[in-house]
Parts: C-alpha cells; structure tokens; sequence
C-alpha cells in the first residue's frame, strides 16, 4: 500500500471539526496512521478520530485542517 495524501484544501467543516475523506481501499479504520506535515516537511504521527460512516466512506476528522497522509500499520514498521 502506498501513502494516501491529503491537503489543508481537501478538508470540510461540520458542526464542530473538519474532515477529508479518504479511500475506502485504505483498510477497516484500525489499522491506519495518520501523520500531519510540519513546517520543515517532516511528519509527525497524530491521533485523528477515524470515523466510518454508514455507506462505508472513511473520513479522518481533526480540529483544523492540516496537509498529511494516512499509512497503514502493516505497511509502516515501528
């Protein structure tokens, strides 16, 4: 699998966060990383909230929209 990448544009507001959605192809939810651009190009590993909504899109919701990616546990070895 390779890295799902997003942009700070990408994001949409709800209620009370933002959210982008990502490929479903990407795994169940579980056993996805997800890690936010800083400002010198490098990524940091966060803990989003991954929601699964009932027409199986998966969305990773932050409080402010950020440029990252979504990694897979099975692809990254920690």
């Amino acid at each position: 699998m390779t890295d799902i990448t997003f942009r700070k544009e990408d994001f949409i507001q709800d209620d009370r966060r933002y959210k982008v959605e990502i490929a479903n192809s990407v795994g169940k939810g579980v056993d996805l990383i997800v890690e936010r651009e800083d400002g010198n190009g490098e990524y940091e590993v966060i803990q989003a909230e991954i929601i699964r909504s009932a027409d199986e899109k998966i969305f990773v919701a932050w409080s402010e929209p950020f440029n990252g990616r979504v990694v897979s546990d099975e692809y990254r070895q920690l």
